[in-house]
């Protein structure tokens, strides 16, 4: 890290984390490259970027990894997809359990091939137990079908007897997504310069900070990621409330 950066601030950093990981394709094009390349220098973001986050004190990260709507790929760059995480689960395990970090998945995994879904279970079972940081992977995941599976949840429930629907309030809702029992993220980091939220955890980033940054996703790595942190310390959230109340700590009524 540049000297000249002075150090983040511990009591100022955000729980949780989500990045919308963009650019793999276009970094790729503009060196003449097959797209898949651009998957793979992707992954070396990834790796650069939980280890940080680890190192940092960061409690919750959330990648946004393979969405509903990227099954329209190509079926070959699905594939490829399907083996580079495949490795990465892999290749990462022996690090999670060294840095007591441990794998989550939300989305729609039942939709992967079953080889894959057998390696990811398998690494989330054995690194169940790990308290340090939880890193999320969004596999197949959309935000509405999210919150539409929460809704024929609740109305199961309330079908079933379990639940009465004046009992539905926001903090119940929540307890039906697949973040349930997380903090909401704190800092919504989206690279390659997209200006849209694209499906991505569209309940919990109510009251998010956004950070948009235009490098391409392979080119993203720590030194960048610090420097949008001491952005993200710089900015006042108010939640709602007036500034003053803010500064004071006045929950949000």
């Amino acid at each position: 890290m540049n000297s000249d950066i002075p150090p983040l601030r511990p009591e100022s950093l955000p729980q949780h984390i989500a990045i919308i990981m963009d650019g793999n394709g276009r970094w790729a094009k503009k060196r003449s490259l097959n797209r898949i390349r651009g998957h793979r220098e992707g992954a070396e973001s990834v790796r650069d970027i939980v280890r940080a986050c680890r190192e940092i004190g960061i409690e919750v990260l959330t990648l946004y990894v393979f969405s509903t709507e990227n099954w329209q790929r190509p079926q070959q760059e699905i594939s490829a997809l399907m083996n580079l995480l495949k490795g990465f689960l892999r290749s990462e395990l022996s690090e999670m359990m060294e840095n007591n970090i441990r794998l989550n998945a939300i989305g729609r995994i039942e939709m992967f091939p079953d080889d894959v879904v057998k390696v990811l279970r398998e690494v989330m079972d054995t690194t169940l137990e790990n308290s340090g940081m939880i890193l999320n992977l969004a596999l197949s995941y959309g935000g509405r079908d999210e919150i539409v599976a929460a809704a024929r949840k609740i109305a199961a429930d309330v079908q079933a007897g379990r639940l009465k629907p004046e009992e539905v309030t926001k903090e119940v809702f929540s307890n039906y997504l697949y973040t349930r029992g997380m903090p909401e993220p704190d800092l919504l980091i989206r690279t390659s310069g997209e200006m849209r939220i694209s499906n991505f955890l569209i309940w919990q980033i109510a009251y998010t900070e956004i950070h948009v940054t235009n490098t391409l996703w392979p080119d993203f790595r720590r030194g960048e990621l610090i420097r949008i942190l001491h952005d993200y310390q710089k900015r006042e959230r108010r939640f709602g409330m007036t500034g003053e109340q803010a500064k004071k700590g006045d929950k949000l009524i």
